[in-house]
């Protein structure tokens, strides 16, 4: 398998099974740019050439309405849904383009559902789901912050974390950020952040770099709280209380990963920023950074690598990526949809798969 314009596993992993990896795609909201992006993925000249089984979870109706729609739309290239193999999940009532209800709530539930069922089941190693409408999933009545949170549940497990995974194109750096918290309010941050959570936060963090990286003896830096760190304690003094402490104590138990002091929120992204922009730099970069709370993590990860970030699910029995942007209803029909996230998705979601089977 050649794709090394998007290898996010380190060099010093790469055994990989023979066996070729089984990759579930779900269309997301059918009235979002899902199925316009898994279309257009499913023609790119980097996935054509996978040793790799591709099959779509949706309904067939809409991938068929969407490619009739836009395939003459400036000679766009898009995948015929006549030669995709494909779940076919039909739903009952009309649902529209760029218009999330109810509906397209219900649809998009029912095609997760089923993707994630199947791939318990073993028939598939990863699933890359496209956005979904959190709203439009409430009006259903499936009351969950995400899709993060049903294959969670759906696969039994506690212990998961949202990774954001993007390949610099200029320096081919991977920039890797895990959230501590992810969404809820920020008067609740600070009553979650405890040190348990920190704790097993870290250890999720570097088992998975160990597992689905590859990566043996981690470089992790850590993110502060509070201002400055706390400025020992004059802004804050959970840093001071517990976090240092903490991060002592994980540097005994696990000798094999560096992990850095708490860094100063307003200054841990300034070498980020060089490892992604300038070659000569790119040592500066850590294997991955633990922020504390969604929009600390997520706005350096948007700015850097907004059209090549991947959202990964870490800590369940399977590989799950997601593009990391939203169902764009404002655009959907329109053939304008840029698929360039989700085929970075389905890129690193090939790749974790075989590191996974490698080490199996």
């Amino acid at each position: 398998m050649n794709i090394l314009r998007n290898d996010y596993t380190s060099s010093r992993s790469k055994s990989q099974s023979n066996s070729r990896a089984r990759i579930a795609l779900t269309i997301g909201d059918p009235a979002g740019i899902g199925t316009e992006i898994i279309l257009k993925s499913l023609a790119d000249r980097h996935l054509l050439g996978l040793d790799t089984t591709f099959t779509v979870f949706g309904d067939r109706r809409y991938l068929g309405e969407t490619y009739d729609l836009l395939r003459n739309h400036n000679n766009l290239l898009m995948a015929d849904p006549d030669s995709i193999e494909i779940v076919d999940i039909c739903t009952n009532e009309e649902i529209s383009l760029g218009i999330g209800n109810r509906a397209s709530g219900a649809a998009s539930f029912a095609y997760l559902d089923a993707a994630i069922a199947q791939t318990l089941s073993g028939n598939f190693d990863a699933i890359v789901t496209a956005p979904i409408a959190k709203s439009a999933w409430k009006q259903a009545g499936h009351d969950y912050a995400g899709q993060t949170e049903l294959l969670a549940e759906r696969s039994q497990v506690d212990d998961f974390g949202m990774l954001f995974v993007g390949k610099s194109p200029h320096t081919d750096w991977v920039f890797r950020t895990l959230l501590a918290t992810v969404h809820i309010p920020l008067s609740e941050v600070t009553k979650q952040l405890t040190p348990e959570l920190i704790e097993q936060k870290l250890e999720l963090l570097r088992r998975s770099l160990l597992q689905d990286f590859g990566i043996t003896n981690p470089r992790i830096a850590i993110s502060g709280i509070n201002p400055h760190s706390g400025e020992q304690g004059q802004l804050g003094r959970e840093e001071r209380d517990w976090l240092q402490p903490l991060i002592d104590r994980y540097r005994q138990q696990h000798p094999n990963a560096q992990v850095t002091n708490p860094i100063p929120p307003d200054t841990m992204w300034i070498n980020p920023a060089k490892a992604w922009s300038d070659r000569d730099r790119a040592h500066l970069g850590y294997d991955a950074y633990l922020a504390m709370y969604h929009d600390q993590g997520l706005i350096p990860v948007k700015l850097l690598a907004f059209d090549r970030a991947v959202n990964t699910t870490i800590g369940l029995p399977f590989v799950r990526t997601s593009p990391d942007h939203g169902t764009a209803f404002d655009i959907s029909g329109k053939g304008i949809a840029d698929p360039a996230s989700t085929i970075e998705a389905i890129l690193l979601a090939v790749e974790l798969a075989n590191v996974r089977k490698g080490n199996s």
